[in-house]
């Protein structure tokens, strides 16, 4: 065994959710060593299985680099030292060693006792009030200088999602992505998840890409949101503006809506509902004059549903609604997020950038549906870390068409 080493303990279903087999995968893949000193296995379904192994490396840094790694994992280190924190230098930097954040529950260590993290986020860091024994996850941007930021890896410990002991849709190792899935029955899956979250107060979010109107599926979506599965959209520019393009003028892209004949002139078509909202004051106010009387957005405000535009460099006009202040959008995003009651669904349609956006914004806990007729782009998505995703490879107005059926709206 290497000279620097490290003991660790996993408990829980480990073996069956296959944690076991990626800490070990993930210790060599780091070019370290394990050696496994005590190991016990579960028999029953409800018995959990334990193991302690003490690991090694080359370097302290090489140790330091796998024992962050396998954390992530659920790893536990066996020293009983509290957390490690150090003052941020400046307002919006870290010290050196600080902790990224997972989306997966945290705890860290004070005074002795495991502490719930608040704001469960992948990439973040953990601020620590030691006076009140409290901690909280925040973005780099919002940091304040001489704020205790988490450093290091003892006193941390990540709570990793197991499989679900009975067969689900949404189980630990259904995120494999294929075009090949059986569709009607994984949709009518996702609306009884739906129907059952509405039934108990859980919140839906929607995450909406401009394929959605594009493909004429606008419709489907509207009667989704009218039918109150909605809770929250979250979208750019071009979701608004195609959707209130659409709603007053019957196209999108200049493209006739009824027949998909391109219209004459019809590329200025987005242009006139931009220069419309923005003649009205806002898309509240559109709807309020009644100027918009139909679509995605019409149902968004009659409905109440949080509807968050973050806007891009690419956009025209913008709408007045569209945030252009990316740190203000993610913090009108992440408020929505972590608000009560929590969000348990979110449907990703064709959006890859706001996708995973919110992705990294929503805690593994969150049941995650992405749509789009790339496969990369759903793939991209879980690469990001958005592991628990469930992925689907069709064109967006065939699934909306399917969901809003099963709902039966």
């Amino acid at each position: 065994m290497n000279g620097f080493s490290e003991e660790i303990t996993l408990e829980g279903h480990i073996i069956d959710s296959g944690i076991l087999a990626q800490v070990w995968g993930t210790i060599m893949d780091l070019g370290g060593e394990y050696d496994l000193l005590e190991f016990r296995v579960g028999k029953r379904k409800d018995e959990t299985s334990f193991a302690r192994m003490r690991i090694s490396a080359e370097s302290d840094e090489q140790l330091h680099q796998i024992l962050v790694a396998v954390q992530d994992h659920g790893a536990l280190l066996l020293s009983r030292d509290d957390v490690a924190s150090a003052p941020a230098p400046c307002d919006g930097a870290l010290p050196d060693d600080f902790y990224s954040t997972t989306n997966l529950p945290t705890q860290v260590r004070l005074g002795g006792r495991w502490v719930d993290v608040s704001g469960t986020e992948m990439d973040l860091v953990i601020i620590v009030d030691r006076a009140t024994s409290t901690a909280h996850m925040i973005p780099m941007a919002d940091v304040r200088q001489g704020e205790p930021v988490v450093v290091g890896h003892d006193g941390i410990r990540v709570i990793p999602l197991e499989r679900s002991r009975a067969k689900e849709t949404f189980s630990f190792m259904a995120s494999n992505v294929s075009s090949e899935k059986p569709k009607a029955l994984v949709i009518g899956e996702i609306a009884k998840q739906m129907r059952e979250t509405r039934a108990h107060g859980g919140k839906i979010l929607v995450v909406a890409g401009p394929a959605i109107v594009h493909s004429g599926a606008g419709p489907f979506l509207a009667q989704i949101i009218r039918a109150g599965y909605v809770q929250a959209l979250f979208g750019g520019n071009a979701i608004a503006t195609h959707d209130v393009e659409a709603a007053t003028l019957g196209t999108s892209l200049g493209v006739a809506l009824h027949n998909g004949q391109a219209i004459e002139g019809g590329h200025r078509h987005h242009m006139v509902a931009i220069n419309t909202i923005r003649r009205a004051g806002s898309l509240r106010a559109a709807v309020e004059k009644g100027i918009l009387k139909q679509g995605i957005i019409y149902e968004c405000i009659r409905n109440n549903v949080d509807l968050v535009l973050a806007g891009s460099v690419r956009d025209d006009g913008p709408l007045p609604d569209v945030i252009t202040d990316v740190i203000e959008a993610q913090r009108k995003m992440r408020a929505f997020v972590q608000s009560q009651p929590p969000v348990e669904m979110a449907l990703m349609i064709s959006t890859m950038l706001h996708s995973i956006a919110t992705g990294n914004m929503l805690p593994a806990s969150v049941k995650v549906v992405a749509v789009d007729i790339n496969p990369a782009v759903v793939t991209k998505l879980a690469d990001r870390g958005t592991f628990q995703a469930l992925g689907l490879v069709t064109d967006a107005e065939l699934f909306m068409r399917e969901l809003a059926e099963a709902l039966e709206v």
